[in-house]
């Protein structure tokens, strides 16, 4: 692309990132796919590991600093050495930062501006984080109130923190109209995309349904996603038990989480598989257009990539009015209920399969093909979103530049 013509290096910095999938890596993925092959920029991944460690391969760098386990996700990390983290951007000098979460790190990629006044900074916002986090995990120890009141802060906070920023985007309608109301200026919406090769009808597969036991005239439910409560897969699973028992159903949870194996253990003697993480892309397409339904309870989805694979293989979707989920999912491809309700999605699941002669399959896949594309994402990524952090960048008076908090020293354990 035309504004990629000059050589810079890009650097996305973030701890929402699990080497098991997960929408973040698969996005950062399919980035790093495009500047190689639209560019000759140079990308850098900073991001915890199990290890301080520098990966490097031709034009792209991984610098994973050694952070522990997140506590109830063992596929995430906390990244909190902000000073490792500082000195990783000190070492390869990058052109502009993209922060894809909001705490800590956002800081130390202002601080590294604050040296470094060039550099463009861009934030993304992948999380719903006063909503997520703040008031759901307050509001059973404080109560109601005061954890609107905390969520309330909480949007303060990003509000005080993304008007440092030369860029900011975010990937639902909800989070624009939000953040605009609270008086950032800066901020568009960038929805993210599907690769339709890939995941498309014709990996249907008759032998994969014959190892999972399915007829070709009863119906496969297929859920993709870490199995923990903050997915709400315990509805998902409540919801399949109430099918009628002689269609034959089944069902396939993709993924890990801290759930698994209590849910495996409920589900002993059911037409329920729990294959774990599925790493190769091809696979989970397989499984996908193996599958008739695909089924989410899940709340506060910010985008829901997995249900745009789901609807570009050709599966209706049945999950919950809430989140992304409310833009995902138009009423002519599937169904949204109550969240919670695990007797609503059932009964959402059935209407589904009693109407599988219209024609939402082709409807499914040709509203991803129209709406959704990583080439659309990337275009207007590097064609309008970091040119304007640039030009922003270059125009900002350095007295202008909000002073941010001084990182503390690292303390040294052990």
């Amino acid at each position: 692309m035309k504004r990629l013509s000059k050589v810079r290096t890009f650097c996305d910095l973030t701890q929402s990132y699990s080497a098991k999938g997960g929408c973040i890596r698969t996005y950062l993925t399919e980035k790093r796919n495009y500047i190689l092959s639209h560019s000759d920029a140079r990308h850098v991944l900073i991001v915890p590991g199990a290890s301080d460690k520098i990966i490097q391969e031709g034009r792209l760098t991984t610098i994973e600093i050694r952070s522990p386990h997140m506590p109830g996700s063992p596929n995430y990390r906390l990244l909190l050495r902000s000073r490792a983290a500082l000195q990783a951007l000190r070492s390869v000098q990058p052109d502009c930062i993209e922060c894809l979460d909001a705490y800590n790190l956002p800081w130390v990629a202002i601080s590294y501006r604050r040296k470094h006044p060039e550099t463009a900074l861009i934030a993304g916002y992948r999380t719903d984080f006063p909503a997520v986090y703040i008031e759901k995990y307050t509001r059973p120890v404080f109560g109601r109130g005061v954890a609107r009141g905390l969520k309330k802060l909480g949007y303060k906070y990003g509000t005080n923190l993304y008007r440092r920023f030369d860029a900011f985007y975010a990937l639902n309608e909800f989070a624009v109209e939000k953040f605009s109301a609270l008086g950032v200026s800066n901020i568009q919406k960038l929805p993210l995309g599907v690769d339709t090769e890939q995941f498309h009808p014709n990996k249907r597969s008759a032998s994969l349904r014959a190892e999972l036991g399915m007829r070709e005239d009863a119906p496969l439910l297929i859920y993709a996603g870490r199995i923990d409560h903050e997915k709400k897969t315990r509805v998902v699973v409540d919801a399949f038990k109430k099918l009628p028992t002689n269609w034959g159903a089944g069902l396939v949870m993709l993924g890990d989480g801290n759930e698994r194996e209590p849910i495996i253990r409920e589900c002993e003697g059911l037409n329920v598989h729990f294959p774990g993480f599925i790493e190769e892309r091809e696979t989970l397409a397989r499984y996908l257009a193996s599958s008739d339904i695909y089924v989410s309870a899940m709340e506060d989805e910010t985008f829901g990539i997995s249900i745009l694979e789901a609807q570009s293989t050709g599966l209706p979707i049945v999950g919950v009015r809430a989140g992304a989920m409310v833009e995902r999912v138009p009423s002519h491809l599937g169904r949204l209920g109550t969240p919670g309700d695990a007797h609503e999605m059932a009964g959402h699941i059935s209407a589904i399969w009693m109407d599988r002669l219209s024609p939402v399959r082709i409807q499914a896949r040709q509203h991803v093909l129209d709406n959704y594309s990583w080439q659309g994402t990337f275009d207007h990524l590097f064609d309008e979103i970091y040119p304007a952090a640039f030009m922003r960048r270059a125009t900002q008076k350095l007295d202008e530049i909000i002073p941010s908090p001084e990182i503390a020293p690292e303390r040294r354990t052990g």
